[in-house]
């Protein structure tokens, strides 16, 4: 697919545009600053999407507010005392220091255990924290992606995790590869479950149309109650959103 890529300046405004091989212009708004980006088809002049841009600034300036208003985790140090999310719920961490096997173990549902030599620093610390996440993660993917592909009809030939930063899933439909980020070991299983079936519904309809909402509905029809859901939860030092309807706006040439 051919795909040309640059910016436009208005005001105090700039914008990323990616011209493509699309019928639709699509305006979007994404964590966490704001950034604005406008995928359109590759003949669309600049002053076409000038034109646009402006006829939105109202409803691009409400969605940035709505990121500056959003209350945010605090970076992360690593130390006693410090909350941290898990499948949903919120753990107050206790650093454990000694000759330990570094690792993390939940201490009933209000405390996480962190296990590690003195010598550890902070990096060291956040690096056993996200094996924590990717092995707790890997597990409850292992049964939901089998639970939801009997559901649908569908079966992917890979899953995967890794750190995404504006996306909490992605499925490349002809290898049937799917990713998941790694943040989602932070929210709860229904948004898990969410996103697998999001993600599963690509393997049968890879646009995000009437009948790609039938399918996620046919299976789970409180989707959306689990989109908002996941997308309420307090952001990390990344910021993520997923699927919220009124980031992105479709406008037809």
């Amino acid at each position: 697919m051919i795909t040309k890529t640059g910016k436009l300046v208005m005001a105090d405004l700039e914008v990323q545009t990616v011209r493509k091989n699309i019928k639709n212009i699509h305006i979007g708004v994404y964590p966490p600053n704001g950034r604005v980006r406008v995928a359109a088809p590759l003949r669309t002049t600049d002053e076409t999407i000038r034109l646009i841009v402006i006829s939105k600034i109202p409803w691009i300036r409400k969605q940035r507010d709505k990121f500056t208003r959003q209350e945010r985790e605090t970076h992360r140090e690593y130390v006693t005392g410090e909350s941290h999310y898990f499948m949903g719920r919120r753990y107050l961490l206790n650093i454990v220091q000694g000759s330990y096997r570094a690792s993390v173990q939940l201490n009933g549902m209000k405390r996480m255990d962190m296990y590690v030599s003195p010598h550890l620093n902070n990096e060291d610390r956040a690096r056993i924290m996200e094996r924590f996440y990717r092995i707790e993660l890997n597990r409850s993917l292992d049964s939901l992606v089998q639970k939801w592909e009997g559901k649908l009809g569908v079966h992917a030939n890979e899953v995967r995790i890794k750190k995404m930063k504006t996306k909490w899933g992605s499925a490349n439909i002809k290898a049937k590869r799917i990713w998941f980020n790694l943040e989602l070991a932070k929210k709860s299983p229904n948004c898990i479950s969410y996103v697998v079936v999001h993600e599963l519904a690509h393997l049968i309809e890879k646009n995000h149309n009437k009948r790609f909402k039938g399918i996620i509905e046919s299976v789970m029809p409180q989707w959306r109650q689990y989109r908002d859901e996941l997308n309420s939860f307090i952001p990390g030092d990344e910021d993520w959103n997923y699927g919220t309807e009124n980031i992105e706006r479709f406008l037809k040439l």
